[in-house]
């Protein structure tokens, strides 16, 4: 009797345990599935909209800035028609905008953010940012951009770049693709370009023969090329006491449109040796070049304002939007840089990060923005405003930060017919309240923002911004399982 208890109750147990198993995961396949509607195009958008007597910055002349007592057509998702203030001629059912007071510019795009879940697009879009090159390619992200493209799905404009490459080597990541060899590093492009990627990013620790045939390789099958300049194998005594295996020269002239992070660049290309005369010699070989550079400064200065705050800015406003799992992942540094002394190497360098960007812009260097966000303590969207700040701060104007953010950034990344607000472009705007000419922060706080000519008003900024902030167990399960499936298919 004893022991048919037993099974009976074993039996109960085992039904209970399955019940539970498959409610879990039917709990788990929606919250991994579900996507907020604030993510969702809005079929009954108007059909056409017109900004009136409103200030513009077009980023066509940068003989003149802006322009005041404008109005600016917009039909279906794209630019009709600009003009004084009254001489355009809408169609019937027109949405009129009050423009009196308000600014309208290009979108914005982010030159350089690791994306980790859809749902950062709601944080990108409620701060005017409506274009976005991600630097970390995931087999999901492929499937994003068909999503996008399909207008499935409301985004930025979306391009990324393949699974990083990169050697053996203390700058090695679990979600890399390592290859050592030329066989490898054939083997790793082709592979990428057959999955669907046309953008290659190519690592610091890349052996000599890896980089050359990594090069060799994407250009033959029309890929771009971007990244941290190849050091090769970092044996002691690097970079002060003995060269580099690959010389920073190397990755000049070589196809790379663009140059990733100052820190790379005064790293690599001056040794770590923070010499303003050294600096300036090496923006004018960079210039000679032709290589883009994205100095992602306020990746670098968010450690110092970590270190300075004891941790304290990793819980300012907003820090709720960054992805919970890379918040998790990252404990170990977070920790780390909230009890670090930033006046010895962080806060030094920091300086000189701005010092060197100045450099590269008066050499004439094309300068993108971009920011790293995805990575741990920075926000998506709100980032782009910060780098600004710092690119002014570095010596930019402030119409040339914002040039950087918009038309520069479509132009050299390849985002077609936006950056600039022109007739027959496609209608990303950001509204703003006050003039960025004059401070280039007001972009982080947009009154209205044009997304492929969906219109997104304060209302729907806020309610993006509150979907971002409620992802949390979303987020961290699809981020998470996205992490499994990459490693699995590498």
């Amino acid at each position: 009797m004893k022991a048919k208890n037993g099974n009976q109750w074993l039996k109960r147990a085992g039904i209970s345990i399955g019940i539970v198993c498959i409610l879990f995961i039917i709990w788990l396949w929606f919250i991994i599935n579900h996507l907020p509607s604030t993510l969702k195009p809005d079929e009954s958008k108007p059909i056409a909209v017109l900004f009136s007597n409103i200030r513009v910055i077009s980023m066509v002349d940068e003989n003149l800035p802006s322009q005041s007592a404008q109005d600016v057509l917009i039909i279906g998702d794209r630019i009709a028609e600009i003009g004084a203030t009254g001489e355009i001629k809408a169609p019937e059912g027109v949405l009129l905008i009050d423009g009196e007071g308000y600014t309208l510019m290009p979108g914005l795009i982010d030159a350089h953010i690791h994306l980790n879940d859809e749902l950062e697009f709601a944080a990108y879009l409620a701060h005017g940012v409506t274009g976005l090159r991600n630097m970390s390619g995931y087999p999901f992200h492929l499937q994003l951009t068909e999503r996008i493209t399909k207008g499935q799905l409301l985004a930025p404009d979306f391009m990324t770049t393949g699974p990083i490459l990169n050697s053996s080597g203390p700058n090695e990541h679990i979600l890399q693709t390592i290859v050592n060899t030329a066989d490898e590093a054939r083997s790793a492009v082709r592979e990428q370009h057959s999955a669907g990627y046309r953008h290659i990013k190519v690592y610091s620790n890349l052996t000599p023969k890896a980089f050359t045939t990594i090069l060799e390789e994407a250009t033959l099958l029309g890929m771009t090329i971007s990244g941290h300049s190849p050091e090769g194998k970092r044996t002691a005594g690097i970079p002060r006491e003995k060269p580099f295996e690959i010389p920073w020269e190397a990755s000049l002239g070589k196809g790379l449109i663009t140059l990733e992070h100052i820190e790379t660049i005064v790293w690599h290309g001056l040794r770590d040796d923070l010499t303003r005369e050294k600096m300036a010699v090496l923006a004018e070989t960079i210039a000679q070049s032709g290589e883009a550079v994205t100095p992602t400064l306020i990746a670098h200065k968010r450690l110092v304002l970590i270190a300075q705050s004891k941790g304290a800015y990793l819980t300012r406003p907003g820090s709720d939007m960054i992805n919970p799992l890379v918040t998790w992942f990252s404990q170990g540094a977070l920790e780390y840089w909230s009890q670090m002394d930033p006046s010895v190497y962080e806060a030094p360098h920091a300086e000189f990060f701005l010092k060197a960007t100045g450099l590269l812009h008066q050499a004439g260097v094309p300068l993108l923005t971009g920011t790293d966000s995805g990575s741990f303590g920075i926000i998506p969207g709100e980032s782009v405003a910060h780098e600004l700040e710092l690119l002014v701060a570095a010596g930019l104007s402030p119409f040339d930060a914002l040039r950087s953010v918009t038309r520069r950034n479509a132009e050299k990344l390849g985002f077609e017919k936006t950056g600039m607000i022109l007739s027959g472009y496609r209608a990303n705007l950001v509204l703003l309240a006050k003039d960025p000419l004059t401070d280039v922060s007001v972009v982080e706080h947009p009154v209205g923002v044009m997304i492929g000519g969906h219109w997104l008003e304060q209302q729907e900024l806020d309610a993006l911004k509150d979907s971002a902030r409620s992802s949390g167990v979303s987020s961290f399960f699809r981020s998470l399982i996205r992490v499994i499936e990459m490693k699995l298919t590498h």
